[in-house]
């Protein structure tokens, strides 16, 4: 069996050649080529490694490609406004859209319109999901990152708006990047700003753990697989090395340049927008708006590989390519859906021809039954209490415990006492 292939997948502002391209990581070989319009920052992603979708760019639509073939000509998901952002759930079940300052969830089985969720006060600028999509984040230029919960967000009643799991609003500038790890709700996520500052957070508490300060604005962030480098691109064309694991306990920190020379990436000459670590750590790659996609060794931070774009570059990220690319016979499992511009529920004249059954299970107990964050709360009061009693139960017996040894050892005194005595009678006892 094959060795699995890394590839870099890029677009850039211009699309006069093609809009996407595909190249082997390791050596450069170009693979695949997407050809239609020009794919905006942020809004490229691949689907259940079937398709490949890109939001355009000042457009309101949506481009859709089947991986394998790629002398198609793309399907297009008309969206309700333009796309400034777009991600989609790595179990392949649903698409995010940022529309103006509006998250767009839809349903990929069928191209429902689950969710509007309206919690941000200006145009969004990224999202991204947890590798488990459980739980997705947003970002957007009124300086918040906002942490959903997938589940909470579906079983919200329509009449009722859904709330973020947790708000970030320590930046004070708009946000540029996001980057979730590994770990579901238990990951640490990463974002960047032009407030110049990177932050890492715990997505399962919400906790600050770490923010890095710099002297230009941050436009990109990623992370390794093991989290051991934080790698930030700024404003100047420099990607700046954070060592996670050099700083514990620190929770602010000042990247000095002149200090950290060993920690730079220099060769792009504009800032750089897109950053994605291969899966061995052990390159980086790098989009800039000097229309350029560099590749990096991390250990001596040369630059390996350079590829030169017509405009500049929008989205490039590394991943483990699909087998369905390499199989021009290979089709999609389903059919991509017509992507309504509607509410599922509400009415619409657009899909009055379109005769459709909707299950809901649990009616009967809707209401009466807590919700998902309900229950979190409750369990976690439950085993902080449990925590606590643990707590005083082992003070009560470490209690006991002390005063069984200071018994003991005024026991142990006693005994050595009468010994003494005992000795110094014999001693000084006259001879006979």
């Amino acid at each position: 069996m094959a060795a699995p292939v890394e590839v870099a997948v890029c677009t850039d502002s211009a699309g006069q050649m093609w809009n996407c391209a595909v190249w082997e990581l390791h050596s450069g070989t170009s693979l695949h080529t997407y050809r239609g319009g020009q794919t905006g920052p942020r809004s490229l992603a691949l689907l259940n490694g079937e398709h490949l979708l890109a939001g355009q760019l000042g457009k309101n639509y949506i481009c859709a490609w089947e991986l394998q073939r790629k002398d198609q000509l793309q399907q297009k998901i008309v969206c309700p406004g333009l796309v400034t952002c777009l991600t989609a759930a790595p179990n392949g079940l649903y698409v995010l859209a940022g529309i103006a300052e509006s998250i767009y969830l839809w349903e990929v089985s069928t191209g429902n319109l689950l969710a509007i969720l309206n919690r941000h006060y200006q145009d969004l600028s990224c999202l991204v999901f947890t590798d488990d999509s459980s739980h997705f984040l947003s970002g957007g230029k009124d300086c918040l990152a906002l942490v959903w919960s997938l589940h909470s967000v579906l079983q919200v009643e329509q009449s009722k708006v859904p709330d973020p799991r947790h708000v970030w609003s320590q930046h004070t500038l708009p946000i540029t990047d996001l980057h979730c790890g590994f770990g579901g709700p238990l990951a640490r996520a990463a974002t960047a700003s032009l407030d110049q500052t990177v932050k890492l957070w715990e997505i399962s508490s919400g906790e600050l753990l770490l923010s890095v300060l710099f002297d230009m604005a941050i436009m990109s962030v990623t992370m390794d697989l093991a989290e051991y480098h934080l790698f930030c691109g700024g404003s100047d064309g420099s990607v700046f090395q954070i060592d996670l694991f050099s700083w514990p306990g620190q929770r602010e920190k000042t990247f000095r340049t002149e200090q950290e020379n060993g920690k730079l990436f220099k060769g792009h000459r504009n800032q750089v927008t897109c950053l994605s670590v291969s899966a061995d750590g052990s390159l980086l790659l790098s989009g800039s708006h000097d229309e350029t996609v560099r590749l990096w060794d991390i250990q001596s931070k040369q630059c390996i590989r350079t590829v030169s774009h017509k405009g500049p570059v929008t989205n490039a990220f590394i991943v483990l390519a699909p087998a369905s690319m390499f199989n021009p016979d290979c089709k999609p499992t389903l059919p991509l859906p017509k992507f309504s511009k509607n509410l599922l529920g509400t009415e619409s004249s657009e899909g009055s021809g379109n005769e459709a059954v909707m299950l809901r299970l649990g009616m009967h107990r809707q209401g009466s039954e807590k919700s998902y964050l309900e229950r979190a709360e409750k369990l976690h009061s439950v085993m902080c209490t449990t925590l606590d009693k643990n707590s005083l139960g082992d003070q009560e017996q470490l209690k006991i415990r002390v005063t069984e040894l200071e018994e003991e050892v005024n026991t142990l005194r006693k005994i050595n006492k009468d010994l003494f005595d005992f000795s110094s009678h014999i001693i000084t006892k006259p001879p006979k």
